[in-house]
């Protein structure tokens, strides 16, 4: 509360980016400890989180007051007039220092108390079990084991405890080799196909240069590869571009040598590093927040931002993995970097592709902790959490998520979670309301206490599951499918929902998903209807069975009036199933 000079300012207008009148709601302005709140003359409020607000801007004084632009995480921006330019000034500097924390314990997730006991907490954390995870993939076994060599972080700090590894790799073989890699991040198993016994594994680069080599490193690789017994030759990805990787071997970095490893075939996947991204998505909204373009300048403008083509780039290096695991049974050992940007984009989705449990809503819960959080994913630098190197900064979980809807619009039969799912995920990385995303590592999160001090996301996703669920879900096809998604640039489109969601002005579209489901929801009414009446018919004097319906009697009536309703086809039914039925050929 130090940081808050003004707390309330009246006959503030709320500006709207894509209105052509220049329509603004008058309001008053509330600014808290955690949130600002405008509250127009409708009585509709606004809140914005502190810790969602990415920049605050204070433009020149006007007739009518002093401009307010604030821009967040969440790709909300808002436009406020603010008649006084000291009242103006007073709440630009109370944001500024709101949402840039200095440290963890100053983040919304450690006041954030939703009444709950401490067990109940607990429980919440305990949701997500990686051990059953892996379980349920069918490891450990004959050739796969848990190892302990990572149990105090002392062999990768970024890597959880937890790590899955061949039987046949020795201690010395992990230690060597996590020697030679980026941030000491060896090769472990991600994901392991069963009925194929192909394994999708992760590390960082190696510190190979033009020429160096390690024995360890190339027996670690050796293992991997007679580990699956179907086929001994594996896939080495390289997520990065050719160049890039070459580049990194003047700073005594690169990637592996063929001649040097026995049974690999080698692949560049050619994905951007995060400061290309961030700079791309930045103008895909520089182009979709610019009113008044022709439809040829605002295409031309995504086009030119790359954005698209970055997310065809992620999506289809996925595409890789899951043709290699299907196709030859063959195991991919997957790397960017420093192995916690693109190579968990790549392995998450090539795991989605070819697992049917993660497309369920339980099941995206499970890949985001064991890819993303568990294999330390840097959450807070990425996401700007605190008030950090903006350079770090950068969009790689959005475009996982972004991917994921392009393929709940290729597949949308397949997926148990609608859109809405994602947005709300996607919502929670940068609240810093749950402690789930907070930190860059399972180390840091440990040293944290976030399971004692904040709370879990997930059980409060489930809470609402009803909300994020596809009406277009068939789960008894899903069983064993592996999707095979077209990465063709057509397929690609900008989603307006993800990036415009709060501009209220715009043409909003109707989603076919929700109509399904007002659909069905009124089905399930008339059904419960019916079944109403028949009770009520079978409790008439006299009558200890259904009886004949008598059209004399207003219940009957009533009854017929509604089995004949019920008994019509819909049109607007009618044409939906037509319409997806299209969309799913």
């Amino acid at each position: 509360m130090e940081h808050i000079r003004t707390t309330k300012v009246e006959q503030v207008k709320l500006l709207d980016r894509f209105s052509s009148s220049n329509k603004a709601l008058t309001g008053t302005l509330y600014l808290t400890a955690t949130h600002l709140l405008f509250i127009d003359f409708h009585q509709k409020e606004t809140w914005i989180l502190h810790h969602h607000i990415a920049s605050v801007e204070k433009l020149a004084l006007t007739t009518s007051g002093c401009p307010l632009v604030i821009q967040c995480k969440n790709f909300r921006t808002v436009h406020f007039i603010v008649p006084r330019e000291r009242d103006c000034h007073d709440i630009y500097n109370s944001l500024l220092q709101l949402s840039k924390q200095a440290k963890y314990e100053d983040l919304y997730a450690f006041s954030y108390n939703p009444k709950q006991n401490d067990s109940e907490r607990l429980r919440g954390w305990q949701l997500i079990d990686l051990a059953e995870e892996y379980q349920r993939m069918g490891v450990p076994n004959s050739n796969w084991q848990l190892s302990d060599a990572n149990r105090d972080y002392k062999i990768c700090e970024t890597y959880p405890k937890e790590l899955y590894v061949p039987r046949i790799a020795s201690k010395p073989i992990i230690v060597g080799s996590s020697k030679f890699r980026s941030k000491g991040r060896f090769p472990v198993l991600s994901y392991y196909h069963q009925s194929k016994e192909a394994a999708i594994c992760r590390c960082s680069q190696p510190l190979s240069g033009f020429s160096a080599r390690c024995l360890e490193d190339e027996h670690l690789l050796q293992a991997i590869s007679k580990a699956n017994p179907a086929n001994h030759y594996m896939y080495v990805v390289d997520t990065r571009p050719r160049l890039n990787a070459m580049a990194n071997r003047a700073a005594g970095k690169g990637y592996e040598n063929e001649d040097n490893y026995s049974n690999i075939r080698f692949q560049f996947v050619g994905i951007e590093n995060i400061h290309v991204m961030r700079s791309s998505l930045q103008r895909l909204l520089e182009v979709s927040g610019t009113r008044g373009l022709s439809v040829g300048d605002l295409y031309s403008g995504l086009q030119s931002s790359g954005w698209l083509r970055h997310v065809q780039a992620v999506l289809g290096a996925a595409v890789v993995l899951a043709k290699a695991v299907t196709t030859e049974s063959a195991s991919v050992l997957v790397h960017c970097s420093d192995g916690w940007d693109r190579t968990s984009q790549v392995c998450s989705l090539g795991s989605l592709l070819l697992d049917p449990y993660y497309r369920t809503v339980r099941g995206f819960m499970v890949l985001i902790e064991k890819d993303w959080i568990s294999f330390g994913h840097k959450f807070s630098e990425r996401c700007g959490h605190l008030d950090g190197d903006p350079k770090e900064v950068s969009p790689v979980f959005t475009q996982f998520l972004e991917c994921v809807w392009h393929l709940t619009e290729q597949f949308p039969q397949a997926f148990e979670f609608n859109e809405a799912f994602l947005l709300q995920i996607h919502e929670h990385i940068h609240s810093c309301q749950f402690g789930n995303f907070i930190g860059n590592c399972q180390k840091e999160r440990e040293e944290l206490k976030l399971k004692e001090k904040t709370y879990s996301l997930w059980p409060f996703l489930l809470e609402d599951r009803v909300k994020y669920l596809n009406p277009l879900y068939q789960p008894q096809a899903q069983e064993f499918a592996v999707l095979e998604p077209n990465t063709v640039s057509f397929n690609f489109k900008f989603w307006r929902n993800m990036y415009h969601q709060f501009d209220r002005t715009l043409h909003p579209r109707q989603s076919v998903f929700n109509i399904i489901a007002n659909m069905n929801e009124q089905n399930k009414q008339l059904e419960n209807d019916i079944k109403d009446l028949e009770s009520e018919q079978t409790l008439l004097p006299g009558n200890d069975a259904l009886r004949t319906i008598d059209s004399s009697n207003p219940a009957d009536n009533r009854y017929s009036e509604y089995a004949e309703e019920f008994s019509k086809p819909d049109p607007a039914v009618v044409s939906l199933e037509y319409g997806v039925a299209r969309m799913t050929c």
